[in-house]
């Protein structure tokens, strides 16, 4: 976060009328006493500014404002530093109290729509008044971004299960979930715009840089076209300006063996990734398809990590192969067939495994001890952030097909060697792993 430049941070304004609970909203947000708290009306004086790592969004600046409605002695000058704010948000966070929508939340609401800022409305001090039903409804007139909110140790959370929870910090927990949603759909598209698929990892300058492409065709192999993660390496492969060959796996090596020079990178199918590193000399770059789009789609430092939890499964331990998309399972599917029993064969455990298709991601992932995500090709950034983002904050590990089969066939370090980063967080989760299992 540290060396992220402010100007690209995210920039959440945080606004409201005096006193309806801003700093104690951001005090909550930020886990720490952050910004100065009291009953008195006009408290915070300034725009306060705090700099932290909220993820899936990443590196982001929060901003506590004076209270819109202060008429107090400086009040012309705070709510003019609070204008100013508004104007450099990104998102804008309005705090508003039960039941109460006023001309002043009518005008931050307008001046937000008139800059086209996207608004995330928390309704605060749910644990003093409730809010009538037909009230939070009518909220969507300005936003659908709407949640609920008690900053109180022991008071109600976000929506739905936090209000059952009488520990702050459960509590807490469950409004940060809530918000990161919230602002997950709420925050500008530019934000969350993917690095690329594989033009960052040829190199630039002289010379044509050449990709090398191993597809696979068989039973899964769509009739008369290819896959559309394949497609989409081959199109960033020409923007990025290098030569693409496409190659089946069998003509791999027969093609190495005709270049005059090695190419740049290697990129194969999850499922020959033991025999495209047998085939490729060691000083070329190689991994898959699904590492790819960990990264394109995701969160590619995650899901290394999640990968290395296969080292600890076991009898009794529960796993979640998640597809994104349903269609009709093959004789020898991915999902349903190989990957189940390629981890039964490493961890030697009969390990319960359970499939979730489509739109039907598990709201509960707490009684898994990891999720297996395929390649998220028909998700969108947001949505896979998202399902990353519930696994973390349920304490399950994730990881997608890629990362699983690359680390179930022994080769994770050679297909996450493009990924420094990546490969360094599995080789630190895999010690750790390890070292607990030892102790087991």
């Amino acid at each position: 976060m540290n060396g992220t430049p402010k100007a690209l941070r995210l920039h959440i304004g945080i606004f409201g009328r005096a006193n309806c609970g801003k700093s104690s909203f951001l005090n909550l947000v930020t886990g720490q006493d952050f910004a100065i708290v009291s009953d008195r009306a006009g408290t915070t004086t300034d725009v306060v500014r705090k700099s932290m790592e909220l993820l899936p969004l990443g590196p982001v600046t929060l901003l506590d404002t004076a209270g819109v409605d202060d008429d107090s002695e400086l009040g012309g000058l705070r709510t003019g530093k609070t204008r100013e704010a508004l104007a450099s948000a990104d998102v804008a966070i309005l705090v508003v109290e039960p039941n109460l929508w006023t001309a002043f939340e009518e005008e931050l609401a307008a001046a937000c729509a008139a800059q086209k800022t996207p608004v995330v409305v928390v309704v605060n001090k749910t644990d003093l008044a409730t809010p009538d039903p037909d009230w939070l409804s009518g909220l969507s007139r300005v936003t659908a971004h709407v949640m609920t909110a008690s900053c109180k140790p022991g008071g109600a959370g976000a929506l739905h299960d936090a209000r059952r929870e009488a520990n702050r910090e459960a509590g807490r927990e469950a409004i940060l979930l809530e918000l990161k949603r919230l602002l997950l759909a709420a925050c500008p598209e530019g934000f969350l715009d993917p690095p690329a698929i594989l033009g960052d990892l040829l190199p630039s300058g002289a010379g044509l840089p050449l990709a090398v492409l191993i597809v696979p065709i068989d039973l899964q192999a769509p009739k008369g076209r290819l896959i559309l993660p394949q497609v989409q390496a081959i199109r960033d492969a020409l923007d990025s300006d290098a030569a693409v060959a496409v190659v089946k796996e069998r003509e791999y090596r027969a093609f190495l063996d005709r270049l005059s020079s090695p190419p740049d990178l290697v990129v194969c199918d999850s499922q020959i990734a033991l025999k495209m590193v047998a085939d490729t000399p060691g000083g070329i770059p190689a991994t898959t398809f699904s590492i790819l789009f960990s990264r394109f789609k995701g969160d590619i430092v995650a899901m290394a990590e999640g990968a290395a939890a296969l080292e600890r499964l076991g009898p009794g331990n529960r796993v979640l192969v998640a597809e994104a998309c349903t269609h009709h399972a093959l004789e020898d599917d991915i999902g349903r067939v190989k990957i189940p029993r390629w981890i039964r064969q490493y961890t030697g455990a009969d390990v319960e495994i359970t499939h979730a298709c489509g739109k039907d991601y598990p709201e509960d992932l707490a009684g898994y001890d990891l999720v297996v995500h395929c390649g998220a090709c028909s998700l969108t950034r947001r949505e896979t952030l998202w399902r990353i983002e519930r696994a973390r904050a349920a304490g399950v590990p994730i990881t997608n097909y890629g990362m699983a089969i690359s680390a179930l066939q022994g080769v994770i370090d050679r297909t996450l060697s493009p990924f420094p980063a990546a490969l360094e967080a599995y080789r630190e989760r895999l010690g750790a792993e390890t070292a607990g299992a030892k102790r087991s």
